[in-house]
């Protein structure tokens, strides 16, 4: 006759129980990554210490891009923000233009407030720079949706400095006689000019905020600024690639 199995005290099960249930929610860890190369192909002379290296930045780059698009991702899945209930009228070098013909023929609008305010003795250089990328992308830009630039500085002012710098395909409005930049956040309430981009976009008649760079307001990481439209500027996304990098004390300038 088979001996009877001996009970286990209770709290022993419940110990196994316990042990069961955290095992079960305990993550399983991702395997390391491969060493296997990513792709065959090699420059010449570099060492194996370089190709090493350059594959785990290669992966690294890999998973910037699959965050950058989850993140545009979530962008794209915004609701609708605010219904903006005044169709702005801005100044024009031909004329008043209404908010709402600053989209053309598209339904999105991208809007870049400008830093040059009637009080400024120049324009902002690092507004300038930027804009200086985007008049050369603003002809392809304005296949896909509406693009323009506005600043609180008389139109004329403005119209002469984009003379000087050349832009040909930026269309450039005056917020000088609206609230605009007051009411979305382009100017603070001392009159001090801020840069915003802004995407704003049209439902069934109506206009609504969509999206603007937001990541100019918490405070930025320790040697870095806020980079709130670092996407759409070539500048340092070109010096984030060289040896030495964007550097600590270095900004663009209005001449050189």
């Amino acid at each position: 006759m088979a001996k009877a199995k001996q009970a286990l005290p209770k709290s022993t099960k419940i110990t196994r129980r316990t042990t069961a249930r955290r095992s079960a929610r305990k993550p399983v860890r991702r395997a390391a990554r491969s060493s296997k190369p990513l792709h065959g192909v090699q420059f010449p002379n570099e060492s194996v210490k370089y190709r090493a290296k350059r594959n785990e930045l290669l992966r690294a780059e890999m998973d910037l891009r699959t965050h950058v698009e989850r993140v545009a991702a979530l962008r794209r899945k915004l609701p609708l923000g605010g219904e903006v209930r005044e169709d702005y009228v801005f100044e024009s070098p031909d004329g008043p233009v209404k908010l709402s013909e600053l989209f053309g023929k598209h339904d999105t609008l991208v809007l870049y407030n400008f830093m040059y305010g009637p009080r400024m003795k120049e324009a902002c250089p690092m507004c300038t720079a930027m804009l200086d990328s985007l008049n050369g992308a603003a002809e392809h830009l304005g296949q896909r949706v509406g693009v323009a630039v506005v600043a609180k500085s008389p139109i004329d002012r403005i119209a002469d400095f984009a003379r000087e710098r050349g832009w040909d395909q930026l269309r450039l409005v005056s917020s000088a006689d609206n609230s605009f930049n007051r009411d979305y956040q382009g100017e603070t309430a001392n009159g001090e000019q801020m840069p915003m981009l802004h995407v704003f976009t049209r439902r069934n008649g109506k206009t609504y905020q969509f999206w603007s760079s937001e990541m100019l307001f918490p405070p930025a990481l320790r040697g870095q600024h806020s980079r709130h439209v670092d996407m759409i500027w070539p500048l340092w996304n070109v010096l984030d690639l060289v040896p030495a990098g964007r550097g600590s004390d270095w900004y663009p300038r209005l001449s050189y």
